[in-house]
């Protein structure tokens, strides 16, 4: 709730002094004919994030944090709050063969994004540069550790949530080899959005609040793509990054087995986004659940813009 506060308020104070662009919508195009009605470019999407979406939601350390990540993250290190504001986690990618974890494929920074406080989030991290310097100096850190360690091949990946995946947005921008997946983004970074813009994919929820801000800027990811989860929740409830990487967990399970095993993990089980069809204690259909025999055929799932 502290985490809703601080981020309801900013759009507040800043929306009156920018010039709208476009706003750009891609998960609008009727796919009832695809599993779980989900277009394959959002399945395609959800299988590569969902688990970045997991990293950025315990990246707050909260009650909301995921008990058990995929098989590839390991976590290595946390930083809290320091006099900016600024926190991570850090995870180490591995590859992943027969269930084994091998090589180490990439180290991963997962940036905190804005909490409530004394103002210090949201005055460090989105209107100053303080947040944004540090993100630089871990990222930096990081780069020199592995390097040092012989792993100079290791590539680093940045992830985050609302500011914190604004911070993920100015490394990528700033160091061309980085790649960064980020949710909800918050539009406040610094330099050209369109500077190796293909290592980016921007996740976000339809209709979340700070939409009203990213219409002032030109989208800082080569890929974008805006998901309809839960339509009848009100634009705070979806700026959540907890709610959005459950409902890309959801999706991805449709074409990853591992992500269908996670649904279940937690003492809370992952259910059903609101707009798929379905009762809402739908049980998931399972992985890949639409290869169906010569002459068979899936039902259409339509998605319902408001729960009946």
């Amino acid at each position: 709730m502290k985490r809703l506060a601080a981020v309801v308020a900013l759009p507040l104070l800043l929306a009156g002094c920018i010039t709208p662009l476009p706003d750009l919508m891609q998960s609008r195009a009727p796919c009832r004919d695809e599993p779980g009605g989900w277009c394959d470019f959002v399945r395609e999407a959800a299988v590569e994030s969902y688990a970045y979406a997991m990293l950025s939601s315990n990246a707050y350390l909260d009650d909301d944090a995921y008990a058990a990540l995929p098989k590839a993250f390991v976590r290595r290190e946390a930083a809290d709050n320091d006099g900016t504001g600024l926190a991570y986690l850090v995870f180490d990618r591995f590859e992943v063969k027969h269930g084994e974890r091998g090589r180490l494929a990439a180290r991963v920074i997962a940036f905190r994004g804005t909490e409530f406080g004394p103002f210090n989030d949201i005055f460090s991290g989105s209107l100053g540069d303080a947040q944004r310097e540090g993100a630089g100096k871990v990222y930096a850190a990081e780069r020199a550790l592995l390097d040092a360690e012989g792993h100079a091949d290791v590539p680093i990946e940045v992830t985050g949530h609302s500011l914190g995946g604004a911070l993920a947005t100015q490394i990528s921008i700033e160091n061309p080899d980085v790649r960064a997946i980020v949710f909800n983004t918050s539009p406040f970074f610094n330099g050209d959005p369109m500077m190796y813009d293909t290592n980016r994919l921007a996740i976000s929820e339809r209709g979340e609040f700070l939409r009203l801000l990213r219409r002032y800027k030109t989208i800082p990811a080569a890929r974008e793509v805006v998901i309809n989860c839960n339509p009848s929740s009100s634009a705070g409830s979806k700026h959540s990054i907890r709610a959005l990487g459950d409902c890309l967990m959801w999706i991805a399970a449709y074409e990853d087995s591992e992500a269908l095993g996670l649904l279940g993990k937690d003492d809370e089980p992952v259910v059903k986004p609101e707009v798929e069809c379905g009762d809402k204690d739908k049980v998931h259909p399972g992985y890949q659940s639409y290869l169906v025999k010569p002459g068979e055929t899936v039902p259409p799932c339509i998605h319902a813009a408001r729960p009946d």
